[in-house]
């Protein structure tokens, strides 16, 4: 018999819940079942090009954590108004391929039980109405599956669109692209009131009373020393979050009081390999200058305004500022 751990997390810090997946997903043999919730924050999918999904300004302004999960699909912004189920289970021999819809059902059949009528459609999604509340990816690792879901349940829905705008003609890569779908809050649609923490312990409790292995399971000093090592190597290091984006070619036109300046950037695991600035602007130095300092520097909002520190801008574009003209590199 399969022992299905349920696991109690309360932690809501992005980085040590997406490596506490991985961790329970490698370094255990038994099923297992986490609800948890995180801290404003964004979680990309494992082949996206982390830049390309974000609003960096947004994010630089709001101080939102960035983190590349394991498994596929598109980036998600979460918040504590939305809940996080994980489903990690041993594969059959005949198993071959993902089965979304067979994770999401318990899920499903506690929305029920609310008089929601909630239904999975498309390829990974569940929606009230055609309106997303749920998206939905999974990972392979050896004979194990993980299965983690998104429950948009009173999360800041103009938060959640201002930290994920971004103009995708601006890139050219071969990543993945999130979707943009419709979206509601599971709490819009309750017939009486109730609270995520709640809607929490309903969804556990019914994964305990439905099944005869099912057993709690709390963290120990262990486990969480163990997740802050993979935190600290790997979760919330710069290049698993942004440098292990797939290549790509950025390219943005500003308007500005001084003109009109084009910038063309190669980007290579991250960091800019090559740079070219055209335009109509006036300029008292060659921006090859600007040109040659950016090379090798991570795409980065800070790490590129750290190697600009040392020019005055506007003698490279007249009537432009340091700001103005590194804002236009994202």
């Amino acid at each position: 018999m399969t022992i299905m751990l349920c696991i109690k997390r309360y932690k809501t810090n992005p980085y040590f819940n997406i490596a506490a997946e991985e961790y329970f997903l490698k370094k255990f043999d038994s099923d297992c079942f986490m609800l948890w919730r995180n801290e404003p924050s964004i979680i990309v999918g494992k082949h996206q090009n982390t830049i390309a999904e974000i609003n960096q300004g947004f994010v630089k302004k709001n101080n939102i954590p960035v983190v590349r999960r394991l498994s596929g699909g598109g980036a998600v912004f979460h918040d504590l108004g939305n809940l996080n189920f994980t489903f990690i289970k041993n594969m059959e021999k005949n198993d071959s391929k993902l089965d979304f819809r067979k994770f999401t059902e318990p899920i499903l059949e506690v929305l029920q039980k609310l008089n929601i009528d909630a239904k999975f459609e498309g390829r990974n999604d569940l929606c009230i109405d055609g309106k997303k509340f749920s998206g939905n990816a999974e990972v392979i690792y050896k004979n194990r599956v993980l299965h983690h879901g998104t429950l948009l349940f009173a999360s800041k829905i103009a938060d959640l669109s201002g930290a994920l705008k971004v103009d995708p003609l601006k890139f050219k890569d071969k990543a993945v692209k999130s979707v943009k779908s419709r979206v509601t809050n599971i709490s819009e649609h309750l017939k009486e009131s109730l609270t995520i923490l709640e809607f929490k312990d309903m969804i556990m409790d019914y994964i305990m009373n439905n099944n005869k292995e099912a057993q709690q399971y709390s963290l120990s000093e262990d486990d969480n020393q163990n997740i802050e090592g993979l935190v600290k190597e790997k979760y919330s290091d710069w290049e698993w979050n942004y440098g292990l984006s797939p290549d790509y070619n950025f390219n943005k036109t500003i308007k500005t009081a001084g003109g009109q300046i084009e910038v063309n950037l190669d980007v290579q695991n991250g960091v800019i390999r090559q740079m070219k600035i055209f335009g109509d602007y006036f300029n008292k130095f060659p921006t090859v200058d600007i040109e040659n300092a950016l090379i090798n520097i991570p795409h980065d909002i800070d790490e590129v305004n750290r190697a600009l520190q040392v020019f005055n801008i506007e003698d490279y574009f007249s009537n432009v500022s340091l700001e103005e003209f590194v804002g236009g590199l994202f």
